[in-house]
This record gives structure tokens, sequence and C-alpha cells, in this order.
């Protein structure tokens, strides 16, 4: 069990991991081993999640969920697969912590009564300013 919140746990059986060859320069350790991990897992069918937590998981992954609720990850900034296996498993837990706590509600505020005031001073301002730039008419000598 990976214990996401005190309210969330996910099963190891939910999560899927397939090691792939990492992408990228890295000489022969590249080309000969699958170091790479990309994780799997389906959020959509997970009985972990409510569905609020599900639509906020939706939002914040993107592109990393597919149209079926799959969430993929790919791990490869380490060289050793234990490490990026570590790595994907952090950021599914991080990206799922996220998604849990829900925002706060936005309170209404009103404008400062002291801002409203020196805005239209300012604008007052500006359009003495502008209004003194106007044409100048001579008197006829």
């Amino acid at each position: 069990m990976l214990q996401v919140t005190e309210n969330i746990a996910l099963s190891e059986d939910e999560i899927e991991e397939q090691f792939i060859r990492a992408p990228g320069p890295g000489g022969q350790n590249v080309n000969k081993v699958a170091s790479a991990v990309q994780l799997r897992f389906n959020a959509a069918a997970s009985p972990a999640l409510s569905p609020a937590v599900l639509r906020r998981l939706a939002r914040l992954a993107g592109r990393r969920m597919t149209s079926e609720g799959v969430i993929v990850l790919t791990a490869s900034r380490f060289r050793s697969q234990d490490q990026n296996r570590k790595d994907a498993r952090e950021r599914l837990l991080a990206l799922i912590r996220e998604a849990a706590t829900p925002p706060r509600p936005r309170r209404a505020t009103r404008t400062p009564r002291a801002s409203k005031r020196r805005r239209l001073e300012s604008k007052r301002q500006r359009s003495g300013l502008k209004k003194l730039r106007g044409s100048v008419n001579r008197a006829e000598e």
C-alpha cells in the first residue's frame, strides 16, 4: 500500500511499471540498459479517489492523463532503474496529494474607497494634461 494522504491509499497492483530505454545522450549504457520507467496509473478506475479529487487530478495532470483516465509518467532522470522507479512514484504521489487538497474558496472583496479616489484623481490630472495639448488659436494680426 502506498499512503498518499491520511484518507487516500493506493494499492501496489493499481500501478503498472514498464522499463524502457532512456532517450538522449549517454553512450553505450543508454543503448544497452532499459533504465527509464514508464509508470501507468488508472485514476478513473481507482476506488481510492473521489470524483472531486479525480476532476482536480485531471486538470493538474493535463496531457499526462489519457482520455481513458490513465496517468502516464516517464522518469529517466537517473541512470539507475531503482532511482527512476522511486522518482516516478514520488511524482505520482505528489500529483495526487496536490489534487487531494481542495482549493480555498475565494472571498469577494470590495475595492477600497481610497484607491478609487486615487484612480479618479489621476484620470482627472491626465485629462487636464491632454486638454492643454490642444491646437493654439492665434489672433489675427
